[in-house]
């Protein structure tokens, strides 16, 4: 079996997104696509996917040419894509969704899905709501239903933002093995050690074109120099005050069910400090940093922010009190599919029932300086890669912040990206901002925190200086290592 790209080109009104692409793979390869943030990788897997349509070109798999700007079609072919926003309905349970399409009864579905998430080191509770799994967990239900329907080539684009090191192992080990049996894997990541580690060569674009390839492993140097055409940017870091004052305090609190939950955590959170939560999928990170943005109500215990009591207020309280919420759903709960940049900014900055859209494009287009975001001031969201509607989505923060509590902040952004938008970040800690973010990726709980909250099983059973933390040690209490 073998997978032809062949001078694919894709254009959205001035951008050229892909450029005369080619792509040649054969079956038991696990090859990656590397690039900055707006390189075209995103566009290129859904045009093979069959969600975009092409401009010109043409793919063909073992010979066959594919329908193209058909999803159906692809996937009758045999081509599965799992992209970094999923494709799950909310409303309904994991084993509804892993259905859709197929002639499963309910029943056959959920076991399916047990089954076959087991192989892959995947629990996933079939009757759970969807809209009650982290967007880790969603990205492993598709991955298992993209596999039960039998694909010949699975395409992830950025599959580990919400996974935990253990969890990515086994995944990893798992595509190893669909590689051994004949699938082609497309892997499309921001991380080089993922890269060198799970694939055996490697496409780099820059600015919709190809502009190397590699086998793999390669030094991790080289394969920056062949994404970013400048130097890294380096997050500016400035040590936390010795005296703080307290913007958050959680007394003996206990919110949230299920593996969504948290129990009896006393936490005091100071102004100008950052907090990172880490946690494996389930242990109860989310329903911490969602009680301390107002999203999660407090079933016991008490919560202060800035000494005020908001024990049972809701999200518009905690608002007034500078308490922001940046969710890891960029599209399910941050942003708004079909409007624009400048009318997002204008929704969350404007003070006029009239708009001036002359100057809400100029407001804009300075947050699109501001955050380097790859697009226009009429640019719909929706059309940006994974890693510009994340950099759209802070660009909305307000002036002032007492505290900004985030899931998966850098989610789909590039390293150059990640450590750009850290730095703007971390600029606020010296108006007094306090910073509390989960994330699945322990490298950067490690290089921005300055203190790091484990949770596990509900319940915080680390609270230690990042200094003080290394990585070997917080890998076993992200197994619960200290609860035993």
């Amino acid at each position: 079996m073998s997978l032809s790209v062949r001078q694919v080109s894709k254009r959205f009104g001035d951008l050229l997104a892909n450029d005369a692409v080619d792509l040649e793979l054969s079956a038991g390869t696990v090859h990656a696509v590397l690039g900055e943030n707006g390189a075209g990788k995103s566009t290129l897997m859904k045009v093979i996917a069959g969600t975009l349509s092409p401009d010109a070109g043409e793919i063909r798999l073992d010979g066959e040419p594919i329908t193209l700007g058909s999803p159906g079609a692809a996937l009758a072919a045999g081509v599965g894509m799992l992209a970094q926003e999923p494709l799950v309905c909310l409303p309904f349970t994991a084993r509804e969704n892993f259905r859709l399409g197929s002639r499963w009864s309910l029943d056959e579905a959920g076991r399916l899905l047990t089954h076959e998430g087991r192989r892959l080191g995947f629990d996933i509770d079939p009757t759970a709501l969807t809209r009650t799994l982290s967007i880790g967990e969603r990205q492993q239900l598709e991955i298992v239903r993209l596999l039960a329907r039998g694909i010949k080539v699975l395409i992830l684009d950025e599959p580990t933002s919400g996974l935990t090191g253990p969890q990515r192992e086994q995944l990893f080990s798992s595509l190893h093995r669909l590689a051994d049996e004949g699938l082609i894997v497309l892997f499309v990541s921001h991380k080089l050690p993922e890269v060198n580690e799970l694939c055996g060569s490697v496409t780099v674009m820059r600015h919709g074109r190809v502009v190397g390839e590699r086998t793999l492993p390669q030094p991790e140097r080289e394969l920056v120099n062949l994404m970013f055409e400048h130097g890294l940017t380096e997050a500016p870091r400035s040590p936390v005050a010795t005296h703080l004052s307290s913007v958050a305090e959680l007394t003996e609190v206990s919110a949230g069910y299920g593996r969504q939950a948290i129990v009896n955590v006393d936490l005091q959170v100071g102004s100008g400090e950052v907090i990172g939560v880490a946690g494996i999928e389930g242990s109860g990170q989310a329903a911490l940093v969602r009680v301390l943005a107002g999203q999660t109500p407090v079933r016991r215990g008490r919560l202060r922010i800035n000494g005020r009591d908001l024990t049972g207020k809701g999200p518009s309280e905690f608002l007034a009190e500078g308490v922001v919420f940046v969710p890891g759903g960029r599209l399910e709960e941050g942003l708004l599919p079909g409007l624009s940049i400048s009318e997002h900014l204008e929704l969350a900055h404007g003070q006029r029932f009239v708009v001036d859209w002359k100057h809400a494009g100029e407001r804009a287009q300075a947050g699109i300086e501001a955050f380097r975001v790859r697009g226009k001031p009429d640019t719909a969201v929706d059309q940006l890669s994974g890693g510009n509607q994340q950099r759209v989505l802070l660009s909305l923060l307000p002036p002032k912040v007492s505290l900004l509590v985030m899931e998966q902040p850098t989610r789909g952004l590039d390293i150059d990206s990640a450590a750009y938008v850290w730095g703007r970040l971390l600029e606020r800690r010296q108006q007094g901002t306090a910073i509390v973010f989960a994330s699945a990726d322990t490298d950067e709980i490690r290089t921005y925190a300055d203190r790091i909250l484990v949770v596990f099983d509900g319940r915080v059973i680390a609270n230690r200086p990042s200094a003080d933390l290394e990585a070997s040690e917080l890998g076993g209490l992200l197994g619960g290592v200290a609860a035993r």
